[in-house]
């Protein structure tokens, strides 16, 4: 994918629920100023979308099934992806798609993407816990005032104490996003994989700007 330069990036990043009746945590980082939200139902997100306009949309939803699958009630013995297996051999913990509340993840992360490619936006799938992991910052439910200030190292501004773990989560994936189309990003088994961020926090906060 070719670097964005000489523009401020706008991304929406998204800690999608299983459930419309779960908060879903949503931030809209332009630049490196974060604004975060909390949405429930799918048309909250996609005004949201449609307000911020944005250059990329991570999500924390998977948007992709393990091979020979078309949709995720198909049942096969095959339940891992490949950057699900990469994750794993990475050490990172990951859940697999197509068990308990994951499927109901995965069926609506599918569902708004295709609403978000009709609007004409490209969304990305991006799961913060890995990111947190490469940047020895906390997970949110281990230590939530930790993860906080990790971000804010990072250089996002605007956060605050207020900010459930869903608002914290999307600010991760926000960032994931923006660092990507910097050029420091990695998408872990393909293009319709998991994007991961390259670097470490101390090379990360060269690319604020």
């Amino acid at each position: 994918m070719a670097i964005i330069k000489n523009k401020v990036l706008v991304i929406v990043g998204i800690d999608l629920a299983s459930s419309p009746h779960s908060p879903t945590g949503i931030c809209i980082l332009r630049g490196m100023k974060g604004s975060t939200e909390v949405a429930y139902d799918d048309k909250q997100i996609l005004k949201a979308i449609e307000q911020a306009k944005p250059d990329l949309i991570p999500i924390d939803a998977p948007l992709s099934l393990p091979p020979g699958r078309k949709t995720i009630q198909d049942v096969t013995d095959e339940h891992l992806r490949e950057c699900d297996r990469e994750l794993q051999r990475r050490r990172i913990n990951f859940p697999p798609i197509t068990l308990g509340t994951m499927r109901m993840l995965t069926e609506r992360g599918l569902a708004l993407n295709e609403q978000f490619e009709k609007m004409g936006y490209r969304a990305i799938e991006c799961y913060p816990g890995a990111a947190q992991d490469i940047w020895s910052i906390p997970r949110q439910h281990r230590d939530l005032k930790g993860l906080l200030q990790g971000l804010k190292n990072l250089g996002i501004r605007g956060l605050s104490q207020k900010m459930t773990n869903n608002e914290l989560d999307a600010a991760t994936a926000a960032l994931v996003g923006r660092l990507f189309l910097k050029g420091s990003g990695e998408l872990l088994g393909g293009e319709k994989g998991i994007l991961v961020p390259q670097m470490r926090l101390s090379q990360e906060r060269r690319l604020r700007t």
